[in-house]
């Protein structure tokens, strides 16, 4: 309870309103209500008249009110002044303004001390408020106060709130070995030293977005007790130069007062790329930033018990000088979890939820190759929303099934209207990719087929791989290319030429792609061993000046070669519908009638 009073009371005083500040904002409200009332004032029309005029005006009642100034005579009427000049001898008598039967106000003004008074606080009011807030702010960003740009923003968490461990991480066991490591040294860092070894300074995290890189971090935290500072890249820069760099030396000052301790770096590739390939020369702020890192790093000794870890899913960008020894000189790779680490990281994810009690998460794993950990956590939280939408106790194998093709594919549009003749064309495009791939052994086999859009597509043919492979084979690749042109063949052979749609469009994307590796990078084709790879790239990490690599005879070659693959490709997805036609327009009209068709109900089409 101490503790937390402490705290309380530190928060208070934190939120102290300056006297100082309430000031200057004071002032800054009567200097703005002083010039919207005399820029109210000036809209109003000014018209010279002779005095004559406003004394007529004045003893007939029809004035609002009389000003008499040092020089010259302003009667108000409505949206007019009237202006008549004013001899300075000339007395409110000798002017015929003091007839007390007459209800119109005058007032006589002390011209030469009010235009002073005036001028300094229509001119003067707005520029001596802005050199005072300027001063103020001057003044608390050299203080240490709220307004320090060069204080860190790194989020520090204390190892007794640090509560994440190994075991909350599913998967990635080959990480773990690599960072128990460096837990073992947070925890005894005197045996290593003793002993002459080494640790790391320095530990990247490579892997693809959501795999867990940041969760792994917090693990060693936890694992080893030790205060957690966690920041990102991005967090480094403004528009100020030189304050990434101080945020740096703040941020590594810190971590050494309470060290043993961890700096996590999310997302260094923010500032972590290469120096010298881009734009803004070497003295911009983000260079200006990685440089502080890589001297801080430096400049660790063995017993600072400080180690960074650092997260990124592009490791080709960063600097070569972040990667050397020394600094970050160990590099922890965590993959994309197989078919066993799935069904892991699901076990971990249904932990607190209401689940039914034939749950079946094997078959969820198989059903979810290259999802990370992020989307497996992400089917079991849409299942859950959804039974819970529909007003179940518990979340069913059948909610979690909807829920992965959700994720992967976006929700179903049932209530969008599609044209009959659009409708047709659709399930014999599907149709059309299911039938020739099934007939292809390298190709994988046909999970569903559906016409109910999803996502951005109007229909679907879903694949799942008996097994998980690394590697593909040539003919694994060329059947893909022949199960994309599926589609374009099935629409062509049932509608005729004229009938083909743009439905195609990404399939032949795809496949294209697929045959440029084939032929340019993979060395599958009749061009040769060479690879030849054309530099899309402006900046950050490349030369910009850097083309292809190959002369326009190699690139004709190229195209050619590829254009074969397809045609190849084109005629054998061709002869397998026209010699299945029978059984192609059987499944079709199943899929119009149905919408849907899963791989038991495909299969018995050629039991």
């Amino acid at each position: 309870m101490a503790k937390t009073k402490k705290k309380h009371v530190r928060k208070q005083h934190s939120k102290k309103t300056n006297p100082f500040l309430i000031l200057l904002l004071v002032a800054a409200l009567v200097t703005g209500a002083s010039q919207i009332f005399s820029d109210t004032s000036s809209k109003k029309e000014r018209k010279e008249v002779p005095l004559s005029e406003i004394q007529s005006l004045y003893a007939a009642g029809g004035l609002e009110e009389v000003f008499i100034d040092k020089g010259e005579i302003r009667a108000t009427q409505g949206d007019v002044i009237y202006v008549a000049n004013r001899l300075p001898y000339e007395t409110v008598s000798d002017l015929g303004f003091d007839n007390k039967d007459i209800a119109v106000p005058v007032e006589v003004y002390d011209v030469a001390s009010s235009d002073f008074w005036d001028g300094v606080f229509k001119f003067w009011g707005p520029v001596l408020l802005i050199i005072f807030i300027f001063l103020f702010l001057m003044k608390k960003a050299g203080s240490g106060g709220g307004m320090n740009f060069g204080s860190s923003k790194a989020k520090l968490v204390l190892d007794k709130d640090s509560k994440t461990k190994f075991a909350d991480v599913a998967g990635a066991e080959e990480a773990k070995e690599e960072l128990m490591e460096v837990v073992d040294f947070l925890k005894h860092p005197k045996k290593y030293v003793k002993i002459g070894a080494k640790i790391p300074k320095g530990i990247l995290m490579v892997g693809e977005p959501g795999t867990g890189k940041t969760l792994m971090a917090r693990a060693v935290a936890g694992e080893a007790g030790v205060p957690f500072f966690s920041i990102s890249g991005s967090e480094f820069i403004e528009m100020f130069v030189g304050v990434g760099a101080s945020r740096v030396r703040d941020l590594f000052s810190k971590a050494k007062k309470i060290s043993p301790s961890i700096i996590f770096i999310d997302e260094i590739d923010a500032i972590g790329k290469q120096r010298g390939k881009g734009y803004g020369g070497g003295h911009d702020e983000r260079e200006q930033t990685l440089n502080q890192i890589l001297t801080e790093m430096d400049g660790f000794d063995n017993e600072s018990n400080v180690i960074v870890i650092a997260a990124t899913n592009r490791p080709n960008v960063l600097d070569k000088a972040l990667l050397r020894p020394g600094r970050f000189d160990r590099r922890v790779v965590i993959e994309m979890p197989n078919a066993e680490e799935r069904e892991q990281i699901l076990t971990v994810h249904i932990q607190g939820k209401e689940m039914a009690k034939k749950i079946d998460l094997k078959e969820l794993s198989k059903k979810t190759p290259g999802f990370s950990g992020a989307e497996l956590e992400s089917v079991v939280n849409e299942a859950a929303i959804t039974s819970a939408r529909h007003n179940k106790k518990t979340i069913s194998q059948e909610a979690l099934l909807e829920a992965v093709e959700k994720v992967m594919m976006g929700p179903e549009k049932k209530s969008k209207k599609v044209l009959e003749k659009e409708r047709q064309i659709i399930a014999y495009h599907e149709v059309g990719h299911a039938l020739v791939s099934h007939k292809i052994d390298e190709c994988d086999p046909v999970h569903k087929i559906s016409i109910v859009a999803r996502g951005g597509a109007a229909g679907l043919t879903w694949y799942l791989p008996d097994e998980e492979s690394q590697l593909h084979s040539k003919q694994n690749l060329f059947a893909r290319i022949c199960g994309l042109m599926g589609g374009r063949i099935a629409e062509q052979m049932k509608f005729g030429d004229d009938a083909i749609t743009t439905g195609a469009s990404n399939d032949l994307e795809r496949a294209t792609k697929i045959a440029q590796s084939m032929v340019a990078r993979f060395g599958m084709t009749g061009i040769g061993l060479s690879v030849f790879t054309q530099n899309d790239e402006s900046f950050l990490g490349v030369d910009i000046h850097q083309g292809k690599n190959y002369s326009e005879n190699t690139a004709q070659k190229i195209e050619a070669e590829v254009e074969r693959i397809l045609q190849k490709a084109y005629k054998i997805g061709s002869d397998i519908l026209k010699k299945n036609n029978k059984t192609f327009e059987k499944i079709a009209q199943d899929l119009l009638a149905k919408e849907v068709i899963n791989q038991k109900e495909f299969e018995a089409y050629f039991a």
